[in-house]
Formats: C-alpha cells, sequence, structure tokens
C-alpha cells in the first residue's frame, strides 16, 4: 500500500490548495502528476490502489477524484460506485489509455463527471479538475450547514445530497417523522443555493384554513372577501428570487392543491379577488411527515402535485436511527441552553450521557431539546447528572405527539397487538380487527411489518 501528499502551496496558482486524491496503479504517473499538480497549488493525496482510496475517502475530505479506470483488483468503476454510494457529493474523474465510447457512457452513466484518456492532456486536465471543483459542495456557501449537528454516516449522505441539490434549483420534498429537523435542513438548502441572499420564508400548510391559507401563499386585492381591508401581497410574492419552504404539505386541502399545481407549472399567479396574473421566481421545497403515495392512493393528495414537488425526496432518519449523534447533539444543545439560561452547567456526567444514548426518542431532537432544557433548568451543579436525566424522562415519557402522530402510532400498536394474538395469521388477524384480508396487508406494509416475526414457531401461515 503506498499514499503520498504533495502540497507545494508556494508556488500555487489558485488561492487556497485544493485537496484532491489521485489513484492509479502506475506510480511514475502518480509521481508526475503530483509534482505538476501540487506546483500549481494543489493538495495532492496519491493511492496506489483502490482499497487505500477508499481508506483515504473515509478518513478526509476532498474537493475531487481522479482515478486510473483499468486497475489490478478493484479498479475504477467499483471506486466510482463507493463515492456514489458514500459520498455522492464529491466529483470523480476517470483517466484511462483504452479510451473508448463504450467505457465513457458506463461511467457517465454511475456517474462520473469526467473522462481523460492517456497520455493526459494537462490543459484538458486542468480544465476537468477547475470544473469539478467549482461543482463541489465544499464550495458553496460556508457554514451552510453549521445548524445540523452530526456524526453519523447516514446524516453525512444526507448533507451530501442536499448540497449537490442545493445549486440545481430543483423541486424538494422532505420526508421525516415530527421533530426530525425538516425545516432545519430546508434552511440548509436555502443557504447553500444560489438564492441564500434572497428570502426565506416558511409556512405550516395544517395550521391555517383553507380560505386564509389561499390568501396567505397567494395574496389577495382589498375587499377580496369579508376581513381584506387591505391588499395583502402572499408568501411567494414575498419570498421572490428566494425559497419558500411549505411544511406538512400533506394537510393541504385537495382543492388549494390545484391552484398550487398551477401556479408552479405557470411560474405565475393570481391574488384572491384579482384579475392580474404575476409572475414569480421562487425555489419551493415541501416538507411533511405523512406517506404522499398511501394519500395518493386514498385520494388525498394530487399525483401530479406530488412529481412536481418531489423531483428529489430528502428523508431525515429518525433520532433512533442516528443514535451515534445523541452525544454530539446533547452537548450542543447544553451549550446553547446553558448559554441561553446564563446557567453555569459544562457537561453531562457519563452515567447521564449514557442514559440518553440508550433511550428510544419517539419526538426525535423535539423530545430531545425539551430534556436537555428541564436539565439546564433545574440543575444545581455544573455536571448534569443520572437523577437529573431519569426524571427529565420521565417528565417527558409521554411526550406529546400531533394528531396524525398519534393516530400512526396507535394503528401500528394496534395492528402489532392483533398480528401477536393471531400468531401472525393475517386471515384471522383481519377478521379480528374487522378489516378484509386486502385492507390488513396495506395497514401491514405500510407501517414496515414482518408477519414472519409473529408466526408461531415460524410455521406457514394458514390462508
Amino acid at each position: 500500500m503506498e499514499v503520498s501528499s504533495f502540497n507545494h502551496a508556494e508556488n500555487q496558482s489558485i488561492s487556497t490548495p485544493e485537496p484532491i486524491l489521485i489513484v492509479d496503479d502506475d506510480t511514475s504517473l502518480l509521481k508526475l502528476l503530483s509534482i505538476r499538480l501540487g506546483s500549481e497549488g494543489y493538495d495532492v493525496t496519491t493511492a496506489t490502489n483502490v482499497d487505500t482510496a477508499i481508506h483515504l475517502i473515509a478518513d478526509h475530505k476532498f474537493s475531487v477524484v481522479l482515478s486510473d479506470l483499468r486497475m489490478p483488483g478493484k479498479d475504477g468503476l467499483y471506486l466510482l460506485d463507493y463515492v456514489s454510494e458514500n459520498q455522492p457529493s464529491l466529483p470523480v474523474i476517470l483517466i484511462t489509455a483504452h479510451g473508448s465510447i463504450n467505457e465513457a457512457v458506463v461511467a457517465t452513466e454511475k456517474g462520473a463527471l469526467g473522462f481523460i484518456t492517456k497520455p493526459i492532456d494537462h490543459t484538458k486536465l486542468k480544465d476537468a479538475l477547475s470544473n469539478a471543483i467549482a461543482q463541489s459542495t465544499t464550495h458553496i456557501a460556508t457554514g451552510w450547514h453549521k445548524e445540523i449537528i452530526f456524526r453519523s454516516s447516514v446524516m453525512q449522505k444526507l448533507i451530501d445530497q442536499a448540497g449537490l441539490i442545493a445549486r440545481r434549483d430543483v423541486s424538494t420534498l422532505v420526508t421525516g417523522a415530527s421533530g426530525t429537523g425538516k425545516e432545519v435542513l430546508a434552511k440548509a438548502i436555502h443557504k447553500a443555493s444560489n438564492r441564500r441572499d434572497k428570502p426565506f420564508i416558511a409556512l405550516n400548510c395544517g395550521a391555517l384554513p383553507e380560505h386564509l391559507l389561499e390568501s396567505e401563499l397567494f395574496g389577495h386585492k382589498k375587499g377580496a372577501f369579508s376581513g381584506a381591508v387591505s391588499e395583502h401581497i402572499g408568501l411567494f410574492r414575498a419570498a421572490e428570487g428566494g425559497t419558500l419552504f411549505l411544511d406538512e404539505i400533506g394537510d393541504m386541502p385537495v382543492s388549494l392543491q390545484v391552484k398550487l399545481l398551477r401556479v408552479l407549472q405557470e411560474k405565475a399567479l393570481r391574488p384572491v379577488g384579482s384579475t392580474q396574473t404575476i409572475p414569480i421566481n421562487v425555489r419551493v421545497i415541501s416538507a411533511t411527515h405523512k406517506d404522499l403515495k398511501q394519500a395518493m392512493e386514498e385520494g388525498e393528495f394530487r399525483e401530479d402535485l406530488y412529481y412536481r414537488i418531489c423531483v428529489v425526496n430528502l428523508r431525515l432518519p429518525s433520532l433512533n436511527e442516528r443514535q451515534e449523534d445523541v452525544p454530539v447533539l446533547a452537548r450542543h444543545l447544553l451549550s446553547l441552553s446553558a448559554a441561553r439560561h446564563d446557567v453555569q452547567v459544562t457537561r453531562f456526567s457519563d452515567e447521564a450521557m449514557l442514559k440518553l444514548c440508550q433511550t428510544q426518542w419517539p419526538g426525535n431532537i423535539r423530545q430531545l431539546v425539551n430534556v436537555i432544557e428541564q436539565c439546564v433548568a433545574l440543575t444545581q451543579t455544573p455536571v448534569i447528572s443520572l437523577s437529573l436525566v431519569n426524571q427529565a424522562l420521565i417528565h417527558n415519557s409521554d411526550y406529546f405527539l400531533g394528531l396524525s402522530d398519534a393516530k400512526e402510532a396507535f394503528e401500528r400498536n394496534y395492528i402489532t397487538r392483533v398480528l401477536k394474538m393471531t400468531d401472525g395469521v393475517v386471515s384471522k388477524a383481519a377478521e379480528l380487527s374487522g378489516r378484509n384480508r386486502t385492507d390488513f396487508y396495506k395497514l401491514i406494509k405500510k407501517h414496515n411489518l414482518n408477519v414472519e416475526d409473529y408466526k408461531l414457531c415460524n410455521q406457514p401461515e394458514n390462508v
């Protein structure tokens, strides 16, 4: 295994050394490229095989990877697959002495940003690197996701994806359970986008009745309806040039969904009570904790609107799916709370932190915030004790859920209990619950339950 690093910043022609990784089994070529690119200000790291490259990518931040396509053992396409799966925002350029249209097509379909043949034209290589670095998420607004605290790989992958789509101005749907931080992610995407200097405006679509929601979104003319004593421009126009975040879009009435779809299609709106059509330039990021595909099947959400708002779907994991983030989140939230309340508290005891890490969090980050706020409010020492954490957890044991979440939790618990009572025999479970078998199977699928887990001794179901 051979790894080397070159940084000739004293001769740099670019303002900040860009970290790039070059992977090739030809050590002579590695040395040549390292000297050339290092002299131009790049911070060059090299590896002679894919396994070494993967370790480096996992442990370091690179702006671009330049890899040979054909190498002994794992090749450049294998490395490209790894990067696409684990760090999708990291650009990869492939090089080969056996350039062909077929190889280029395969590489680009797999996500390669560029394809260069040997012998390498250095001018073309510099252009390819410049293009790749310009598209790398390391070059979007500094600190764009600083409010999202994490160290888990699942969150890193999500942040990479968010950074990729931020500057591409595509309609994005953020999904995830309540309390996972959907609005925080939407704000981060806005900060990373070219719209960062324009407004970010958020609206909870489930918080207003239909007629007020329509006026809030599209605006109204004076006298358009009872109580419209003055003109209101609406949030679409208020967010002109920026981002409009539509939270809980799954709660929007179907009749209003039609009007929203028209606005998104035509990029223009007509305020309530007006005959004038006004063009708009707004990026829409939507969010919901609901299963919109299930809602479409039940006629509660329009399919055409779904595909309009969900060009890209970013799913926020629950806190239980990213438990390795609990310690860093807890310490960060403790610091914020202590500063806000001017309390001299510095850390959790080891036992208290272990308890937080072992706890299930049905209310996700929002619940964790509540627990820590209570601990800070009640502590009399600089160190949060286990007893104080236990007290806060007991107080939050019946964490208040929204009506929709509460219904979902009850339904899942009910289906689970019925399956246990009938040893996983779906026909009996459906009969006991007063539903037909087809509907019951849909409920099982909806809640991601495995019937086999409930069958007595895993005997085949008698249906």
